[in-house]
């Protein structure tokens, strides 16, 4: 089986200090409750940050993410988002990190006096965890191409689970990946509820046809902050980015995809359900890759670290 994206076989990850409730943990004391709300019942929320030269990129979108998600939950954070921020990077500060760091930030509703999905019957605080490891993409990442698969396992309406809300809740997309790891790809596409395009099992995903750059509707997708980075700022160099259903035929007759997300920002894909794509990664994804490379730099400069 081929390795996970995510590695984290880097040997300064086994002395990590993991900042649990505002207390740094070593890695193997960093416990939550059994009784916790994640645990029991995956009830919390969740944000991936990337670290570069000290500072943590789009923080600001991402809190927006994340409390916003806290709201729709009605669940409360129990932190402003400076006071959430100044633990961030005090768990950076303990590390001594600035470079070549991925953060996990977790939010759950807290302990529960027992194991049931009642708020009521919550006993504490929120519970707020800070996993920050030195985790990179592969090295050929943005060269070499994912392999995609779709799988059968579709994304959900409102109605069902709100895929606008980061929860922990990600069983769906946790079958997804089984489901193409088996079949020998490294992330799923996944459809919405009317078999069109919807997004990946952890990513959001693109294609560019003659010039357009198409990606889903946005219906049925986390509000990706990556994604929506890309869409500006490909329409402000004067792209056309068209947000819309499409079909697989639409994929696999695509010039070039692409995904995008937090952890490898933008990421070329090589081929979907066997068919391949000659240019990878072709001239849209190298021209976008720049921009965003851009992008990310003048966030960095424009933050002000606490």
């Amino acid at each position: 089986m081929a390795q996970s994206l995510h590695d984290v076989s880097d040997p300064r990850n086994a002395d990590i200090l993991i900042n649990v409730n505002g207390d740094l943990k070593p890695r193997a004391e960093a416990v939550v409750s059994v009784f916790d709300s994640g645990f029991t019942l995956g009830d919390g929320i969740w944000e991936g940050l990337r670290v570069h030269a000290g500072k943590i990129s789009l923080l600001d979108r991402h809190l927006d993410r994340l409390y916003e998600g806290a709201k729709a939950l009605a669940l409360e954070i129990g932190l402003t988002r400076s006071d959430l921020t100044r633990r961030l990077y005090d768990t950076l500060d303990a590390n001594k990190m600035d470079e070549g760091v991925h953060i996990r930030l977790m939010v759950t509703r807290g302990i529960r006096s027992t194991p049931y999905q009642d708020p009521r019957t919550i006993v504490s605080g929120a519970t707020i965890v800070i996993v920050a490891e030195y985790k990179q993409p592969p090295k050929d990442s943005g060269t070499k191409g994912l392999k995609l698969f779709t799988v059968h396992v579709r994304r959900g309406d409102p109605a069902v689970q709100d895929q606008k809300i980061n929860s922990h809740s990600k069983l769906n997309c946790i079958l997804a990946c089984v489901q193409a790891i088996e079949a020998g790809a490294d992330e799923a596409l996944m459809l919405d509820p009317h078999g069109f395009v919807a997004t990946c099992n952890s990513t959001h995903f693109f294609i560019a046809r003659k010039g357009e750059l198409w990606t889903s509707s946005g219906k049925y997708c986390l509000g990706g902050i990556t994604r929506a980075v890309v869409i500006d700022m490909a329409r402000a160099t004067g792209l056309t980015v068209v947000e819309k259903d499409f079909s697989l035929t639409d994929v696999y007759g695509a010039d070039e995809a692409f995904v995008t997300g937090t952890f490898a920002g933008i990421t070329p894909v090589r081929e979907v359900d066997g068919r391949k794509y000659d240019d990878v990664p072709g001239p849209m994804v190298v021209r976008l890759q720049k921009l965003y490379a851009e992008h990310v730099e003048r966030d960095l400069k424009e933050q002000k670290r606490p």
